[in-house]
């Protein structure tokens, strides 16, 4: 099967200054739904001897004592709870979680509509009241750049209060990832407000509103992607001195679809590591997926220890 040109050769990496950030901060408990199968096996390993997760691993004891065994590890030392199917290793996850024996909750061998409607269920006792948003810190291959975006994985449609806890989510991320003041745009397809277009408007509105409520950062929109990333259309456009075109950090997406999109263009057409975090509940929760490169899955996991430690969620 021809390969389509536009795909990169790069493979991403899982950048050494986010590991260093996450070993810094302490190795947490991780509650791994469903762990028996290869690739949350395989991550659980990975992050483990990284030093940044201790794996607490719920589902079918056989299935996981089995998959460990191939990858040569004893995971004897490590807790074990008993759960069959699906639904019953989500439950056992996010209850270790919401009991305070654990303290990340991540997705396993399981569909994500269960994962998610595990960690949501009341008794769980991981709801904070606020929205959850998913969350993606991509990094450049060569590590010299990074771009977050907000929300490529849960919210289909988020409605502007969702996206003003959005906007707090990534300002909070970006701060605890060390950027003291981050730019913060609103995506759009168009700089300007037009009726025929609902979501310039309320990328207006919601600058407005960040730049209002939101400290220690610079919020612009409505923005389309070329203003957003490159300061040579910024200034063709007369918004040279805009605080964000050209030089964003950050993207407040309108819906599912744009942001899968960017992130995947990132991922698959730049070699972008994009490390996934799911924000607004009591712990961070790692929704990761069975395309997830291993460098992803391990920064993924590097962030959530950040998160974690810093109380940032």
């Amino acid at each position: 099967m021809a390969k389509s040109p536009f795909l990169t050769t790069v493979d991403a990496t899982c950048p050494p200054a986010l590991l260093e950030m996450a070993r810094a901060a302490g190795a947490p408990r991780v509650a791994i739904a469903r762990a028996g199968a290869p690739l949350p096996m395989q991550a659980a390993y990975e992050a483990t001897q990284a030093g940044i997760m201790h794996p607490v691993f719920t589902g079918e004891p056989d299935a996981i004592r089995a998959e460990a065994a191939k990858l040569d590890w004893d995971i004897s030392s490590f807790p074990l709870i008993e759960a069959t199917g699906e639904a019953e290793a989500g439950k056992a996850a996010a209850d270790a979680c919401g009991r305070g024996d654990a303290d990340v909750l991540m997705k396993g061998n399981l569909h994500s509509d269960t994962f998610m409607r595990a960690a949501l269920a009341r008794d769980a006792g991981l709801r904070t009241g606020a929205r959850l948003v998913h969350i993606f810190h991509i990094t450049h291959p060569s590590g010299t750049g990074s771009l977050t975006i907000s929300d490529a994985a849960v919210n289909v449609s988020p409605n502007i209060e969702t996206r003003h806890d959005a906007t707090r989510a990534v300002v909070n991320l970006l701060h605890t990832l060390g950027n003291a003041h981050p730019r913060v745009a609103f995506l759009s397809a168009t700089e300007s407000v037009l009726p025929a277009v609902p979501s310039s408007g309320e990328a207006r509105e919601l600058a407005e509103w960040a730049r209002e409520n939101i400290e220690n950062a610079s919020f612009s929109g409505p923005l389309a992607l070329d203003l957003i990333l490159s300061p040579e259309s910024a200034a063709t456009k007369g918004m040279a001195d805009d605080p964000v075109a050209g030089r964003a950090d950050a993207i407040i997406v309108p819906d599912i679809v744009s942001g899968n999109a960017i992130f995947k263009s990132l991922v698959y057409l730049s070699g972008g590591c994009a490390a996934g975090i799911v924000m607004g509940a009591s712990v961070p929760i790692l929704l990761t997926s069975r395309a997830d490169p291993p460098a992803a899955r391990l920064a993924s996991a590097a962030l959530a220890a950040i998160c974690r430690s810093a109380g940032t969620r």
